[in-house]
């Protein structure tokens, strides 16, 4: 591929006799990458049913390469969130930040989702992940990988971290700014990338960077850690970055990221203070690992901070509106679900546990969308049976993989069966994929217009 002038020259320079080597990778095709998740599936349990030839990724546990002329996308499995298709490289980012269930988490730079969905799996749903985005295109399908990944714990929003930080000064117990960059680990992946390129742009993007990690320096608690990442090779946006970081919070330590499967350390011979810490950073090359290229960098915050005193949420749904919605779970679930319910006109949606109050800020998608009232009845929303498991219903229409009928009701076709169960899940060999309604021996279509195929 063709690659800018003046990239060349600075790759030359900063790598020397390692230059050829790395640029030898650009002769060669992509890597593709999957990640399998969790809150449907375990890694042993897919790598034995996976539909497509895989291998495992070194340095992500839920990871796998697979071949190029293999398209997951297209498969029933992709639509039922069992994974996320992933560059495999940007899977080692979540991995250091590696988030424990009921922590309260911040993803701040987060379309399409990629990281946000291994947040949430890591977190098994509980406690509260905050995933922002700042471009409203950019944000909604953001959201709609959440709901297709079953996360129940997410609130996406669509601010700027600046507001963020004014409302949530102290409160996250972890923060991962994937921060936007210039983007030259990508060229192999999205040649348009190269054509943005200029030094001027690398330069944007470092002041821009430190504008975000302002925020998010301001947001995270004592003891709380800071994972900062980008997907390109350039010093000003990573070890310099990290540097000046250092240099104007000295409390903030640096934390070293276990480096396997060719990930590399950092260079602290590409700043002006030449820091031997910033080899505490990972730098993942596309000469040494099978992917694209990475910078990861994990800080820890030492000063104090005050107790956040910002407000809880608190239900504001309609009486009326919940008792419908609990006569439809007695009717179709096997299981009650708790937290605090809250309407957005018709809608009602369960936030996650100790989720704060949104009013005031653009709210994309919070916590798990259960269904609307219309006309006195409750119909439930397509989030709601994506975030379900097959022993928590009722009634379930199991439809194989590689049959046509799954492949009809994807489309958006009603089903024969000669029952008259009422709602009922349509599962594929087993995992959640839509809502059905059984009525009079033929299930209902309740697969999302938007979603269908086409």
């Amino acid at each position: 591929m063709r690659l800018p002038e003046a990239f060349v020259a600075k790759m030359k320079k900063l790598l020397h006799e390692e230059a050829d080597e790395f640029f030898a990778v650009y002769e060669n095709e992509k890597t593709n990458g999957l990640r399998v998740n969790p809150l449907k599936t375990s890694p042993d349990s897919w790598a034995k049913m996976a539909p497509f030839s895989l291998t495992p990724v070194p340095f992500c546990p839920t990871g796998f390469y697979y071949d190029r002329s293999e398209q997951p996308g297209k498969h029933p499995y992709h639509a039922a969130g069992l994974y996320y298709i992933q560059e495999p490289s940007a899977m080692a980012v979540a991995e250091a930040l590696r988030p424990a269930p009921r922590e309260t988490v911040l993803d701040l730079c987060a379309a399409p989702g990629g990281k946000t969905t291994q947040l949430g799996a890591m977190m098994e749903n509980k406690g509260l992940l905050v995933a922002n985005e700042i471009h409203p295109k950019r944000v909604k399908a953001l959201a709609e990988n959440v709901e297709r990944l079953g996360l129940t714990n997410t609130v996406v929003v669509n601010e700027t971290p600046e507001a963020l930080a004014e409302r949530f000064p102290g409160f996250f117990d972890k923060i991962l700014v994937d921060a936007p960059c210039s983007g030259e680990g990508m060229f192999r992946k999205e040649e348009e990338a190269a054509s943005f390129w200029s030094q001027a742009y690398v330069e944007e993007c470092a002041a821009r960077q430190r504008r975000i990690l302002q925020s998010a320096y301001a947001m995270l608690k004592e003891g709380g850690i800071l994972v900062y990442s980008t997907c390109t090779f350039s010093p000003e946006e990573n070890e310099q970055t990290i540097e000046w970081l250092l240099q104007t919070y000295d409390d903030l330590r640096m934390v070293p990221i276990e480096k396997t499967g060719g990930i590399e350390p950092g260079r602290p011979e590409w700043t002006k203070t030449n820091r031997a810490e910033l080899e505490h950073a990972a730098r993942l090359w596309p000469h040494r690992v099978k992917g694209e290229g990475h910078f990861i960098a994990k800080l820890q915050k030492q000063r104090p901070t005050a107790p956040w005193n910002g407000r809880r949420a608190k239900t504001n749904a309609p009486k009326a509106a919940i008792r419908l919605y609990r006569q439809f779970e007695q009717a179709t679930l096997r299981t009650e679900r708790h937290g605090t319910v809250v309407s957005f006109g018709s809608h009602l949606v369960m936030l996650p546990e100790q989720c704060p109050d949104w009013s005031g800020l653009k709210v994309v998608r919070a916590g798990l969308h259960l269904g609307e009232v219309k006309k006195e009845r409750f119909e439930p929303n397509h989030a709601l049976a994506l975030a379900l498991r097959t022993d928590e219903v009722n009634h379930v229409l199991d439809l194989p993989s590689t049959g046509h009928e799954i492949i009809r009701y994807w489309h958006g076709e009603t089903l024969p069966t000669g029952g008259d169960r009422g709602w009922l899940l349509v599962t594929v060999d087993g995992y959640p994929f839509a809502w059905g309604k059984e009525v009079k021996g033929t299930v209902k279509n309740f697969y999302p217009k938007g979603l269908r195929l086409v």
